[in-house]
């Protein structure tokens, strides 16, 4: 008689639960599952570092559910920006995969007295947690160089501007805190090059050190324009000053 009560007992328990589980939790996922949004979604395939037009983008209402926070919903955000990757017909946006300024822009900059120049990042550490960003300026400090694995700061890469930091698939990296959330994690990619602005001089010592030694970053300044500018003046000053003295010495 006892066996039996318990029985009962559980049977009940379990059909208490079926009902809270039917009458209860069950709407709440099919009204999770119910909610909607507007995104922006491809509609003809964009190549990349194409201008996307507004012809190639429509609105569409699709559900909440496992969608990133930080697609992009308004055509405002897309049309006029550049694509950082191939866009296939049906893909939905992220800012990843978009950029204001055309890709590798910062070429245009190049007049023929400077040059650009990568460097391999060869740990998390080295290109400072992946947290580098394009303007900023940079001191390059050598580790383990030459037969004495020494560790040196070269006065000619005290102060060298950033022009871009990549990523191993040749995109550029998402870097830094640029609003990404957990959900669009996954399209973000650490760096594993730095694009520099750099003299002749500064190219041919880098290129020495890529080679022979550990490269390292420290942050100098990151900000106004201006001000970053100032920095690289003062580079500029030492090789002008090196270039006096070797003249007077010859």
């Amino acid at each position: 008689m006892h066996r039996f009560k318990n029985r009962s007992v559980l049977g009940a328990a379990c059909i208490l639960l079926s009902l809270i589980i039917c009458f209860g939790i069950a709407p709440l996922l099919n009204r999770a599952a119910g909610d909607t949004t507007q995104i922006i979604r491809i509609t003809k395939d964009v190549a990349k570092g194409s201008v996307i037009q507004s012809e190639q983008v429509e609105s569409v209402e699709v559900g909440k559910l496992h969608l990133p926070g930080a697609v992009l919903k308004t055509t405002e955000a897309v049309v006029g920006q550049f694509a950082t990757v191939d866009l296939k017909t049906g893909d939905y946006l992220l800012p990843s995969k978009l950029s204001a300024v055309p890709l590798d822009a910062y070429l245009n900059r190049l007049d023929g007295h400077k040059q650009a120049m990568s460097v391999t990042i060869k740990s998390l550490a080295a290109g400072l947690s992946g947290k580098l960003q394009p303007g900023d300026i940079v001191t390059l400090i050598a580790s383990d160089y030459g037969e004495m694995r020494t560790t040196t700061m070269p006065p000619e890469l005290q102060y060298v501007e950033v022009l871009a930091v990549t990523a191993s698939s040749g995109l550029d990296a998402q870097t830094g805190n640029n609003g990404s959330t957990k959900d669009d994690d996954e399209d973000n990619e650490l760096p594993s090059t730095l694009t520099l602005l750099v003299q002749p001089q500064q190219a041919q010592l880098l290129a020495d050190l890529e080679n022979k030694a550990k490269l390292h970053t420290s942050l100098v300044y990151r900000g106004d324009p201006a001000t970053a500018k100032a920095f690289t003046d003062k580079q500029d000053a030492y090789f002008t000053a090196q270039q006096k003295k070797g003249e007077a010495n010859e």
